[in-house]
């Protein structure tokens, strides 16, 4: 029998990688489902979600806002910021105040860190959307694409940094200037809810609750066989050891990945009625999960 072809997008980063590992590599029985993988950064894979291009995908949780008309939030595969999360780093040392006069590298609109640091500065200030991957580079040396001033330094004041770039900023010599999962937990007693896993709603509820379970086997399994599931997730690790991915896969996928748990919902609901009092999200929200 032919098997219905579910599409997965997720992120080319280690905690992705080492969530989906089983489903990845047929570790787990999917019956007449089969998973493909499209693997692209974040913010790419918001948009595509918003034309509901994916029939599953990790989305971050400020792009869900445009999205529950299409997804359901899926209650296993969060990425939780429990007292860290995204951070602005700089090569000098700069204060909060000071972003709102710095010119800032961003990792694009939709990401929830975006709305964090909008949440920050309610005055607003000076940014540019670039790939993830590049902005520690543009905020340490500059950028290199104006051929009347190569090697300029200092085009990026500042950066907003995701993923493993706030385990390695160090390493460039670069500055911390505020860590927005801690600023986030000291003003609402919450975690920050990054990222999730979304399912289209017109899979039908019974498609999407086996693919609501089969996602939390896949995260079980990676996380009882973790050293394969590491050995695999090592491949997106960039500038990253063993014992430096290990940690960093440890940050995204645990006990909040398995299930949000009340205090995770809580903490979803809470982001987005900030961004909406705020006059971000344009719509209150309506969470809904597969339960």
């Amino acid at each position: 029998m032919a098997k219905r072809v579910i599409t997965v997008g997720h992120s080319p980063d280690p905690d992705d990688a080492f969530m989906f590992y089983a489903l990845a590599h047929s570790k787990i029985d999917t019956g007449d489902l089969e998973f493909r993988h499209e693997l692209q950064d974040i913010e790419t894979l918001n948009r595509r979600a918003l034309k509901g291009e994916l029939e599953v995908t990790a989305v971050s949780i400020h792009a869900y806002a445009q999205l529950h008309d299409k997804y359901a939030l899926l209650p296993s595969g969060c990425s939780m910021g429990d007292r860290y999360g995204p951070m602005v780093v700089a090569r000098a040392p700069l204060s909060i105040a000071d972003l709102s006069q710095a010119r800032i590298a961003v990792p694009g609109t939709m990401t929830t860190a975006f709305l964090a640091l909008r949440l920050l500065l309610p005055g607003g200030f000076s940014y540019e959307v670039m790939p993830f991957d590049k902005i520690l580079d543009a905020v340490a040396v500059g950028q290199d694409s104006d051929p009347v001033r190569p090697g300029t330094r200092g085009d990026f004041e500042a950066g907003l940094i995701i993923h493993e770039g706030q385990l390695t900023f160090g390493n460039q010599g670069l500055k911390l200037v505020v860590d927005l999962g801690v600023w986030w937990q000291e003003k609402t007693g919450l975690p920050l809810p990054l990222g999730g896993n979304v399912v289209r709603r017109d899979l039908g509820p019974e498609t999407m609750k086996r693919i609501s379970r089969l996602l939390k086997e896949s995260i079980r399994y990676a996380l009882a066989h973790r050293q394969d599931a590491l050995s695999y997730a090592l491949q997106y690790a960039r500038d990253m050891d063993r014992a430096l991915a290990d940690q960093f896969v440890g940050m995204y996928v645990n006990d909040w990945t398995l299930d949000y748990g009340e205090r995770g919902r809580a903490a979803v609901k809470k982001l987005l009625d900030e961004g909406y009092r705020a006059g971000i999200i344009p719509n209150p929200v309506e969470v809904e999960f597969v339960e």
